[in-house]
């Protein structure tokens, strides 16, 4: 069950919860994350971006990520994670994509503007949602290897606000020390400076990466008016540490489904947790 237009977002927004953003690489990834979307019952997007697409190829990613939402019975959004690529956009959303995200965090803000507004106008003319990136996050998406928060520049709120105004963009990812990957030592988001962007800033705000994150920040996030959360890394972790458990007694008879089945089971459990964590943030503390 495909999950259109920013409702469920705006409702997180609202409860103090957040609406989990899971990366997908492959059919088993995919398989998981929807595993886990139906057994919480809570809205779900799935996450199959540019990153990925160079793993699998566009094409097939993205017919494989609709045909599971659309085949699950859980409400599960397909959305397009950090591209910079407008052609790649209007493919996406001719495809069926729910939500895109156009990054342009890389440009000066007058160009991450303009970049933003045409990705804005593809998605909306397709009744589509479009996310976008003011601020820059240290990291690599895919790799995590020890990164810090060096490198990374913070969120200006006055300056979100004059950005989401300015492109009509449905919903803003932040940054606010937040890393991609997982880091050497625990990070310490700048929950004031989130606070303020809220004030100012009148669509959900987005935090990408999560994985990792001690519970007290990624709460306190969640609390602060994130009502989007990507995961990436803590998915890859699952499911490479479990096909490694299995990896010795699958080898002798070249098992590989062993290996895929674990892989996916790590991945839907590990969902599950986060999906679970992330709407029990509008619960009383």
């Amino acid at each position: 069950m495909l999950l259109h237009g920013t409702e469920a977002l705006a409702d997180a927004a609202r409860e103090g919860s957040a609406i989990p953003g899971f990366v997908a690489y492959n059919l088993e990834t995919a398989q998981g994350i929807v595993a886990a979307a139906e057994k919480s019952g809570r809205p779900v997007l799935l996450q199959a971006g540019s990153s990925a697409f160079k793993h699998a190829g566009s094409e097939a990613l993205m017919a494989l990520a609709l045909r599971a939402a659309r085949d699950s019975s859980a409400r599960i959004g397909v959305h397009l994670d950090h591209s910079r690529d407008l052609d790649e956009i209007a493919a996406c959303v001719e495809a069926g994509y729910t939500s895109v995200m156009i990054d342009g965090s890389h440009l000066p803000f007058a160009q991450n503007v303009a970049l933003t507004r045409r990705a804005v106008e593809l998605a909306h003319e397709a009744g589509v949602w479009a996310e976008a990136e003011l601020g820059a996050l240290a990291g690599d998406e895919d790799v995590s290897t020890g990164a810090t928060a060096a490198g990374g520049s913070m969120t200006d709120p006055e300056q979100a606000a004059e950005f989401v105004a300015a492109t009509g963009v449905d919903a803003l990812a932040v940054a606010v020390g937040n890393v991609h990957g997982f880091t050497a030592e625990p990070v310490r988001l700048d929950l004031g400076r989130l606070e303020r962007i809220r004030t100012l800033v009148p669509v959900p705000l987005v935090l990408h990466g999560a994985s990792g994150l001690p519970e007290e920040q990624l709460l306190g996030a969640v609390r602060r008016g994130v009502a989007k959360v990507n995961v990436n890394a803590e998915l890859r972790r699952a499911w490479l540490t479990a096909v490694a458990a299995v990896l010795p007694g699958a080898l002798p008879g070249a098992d590989a489904v062993a290996t895929w089945t674990a892989g996916r089971d790590a991945v839907a459990a590990t969902a599950l947790r986060i999906t679970e964590r992330l709407a029990s943030a509008g619960s009383p503390v």
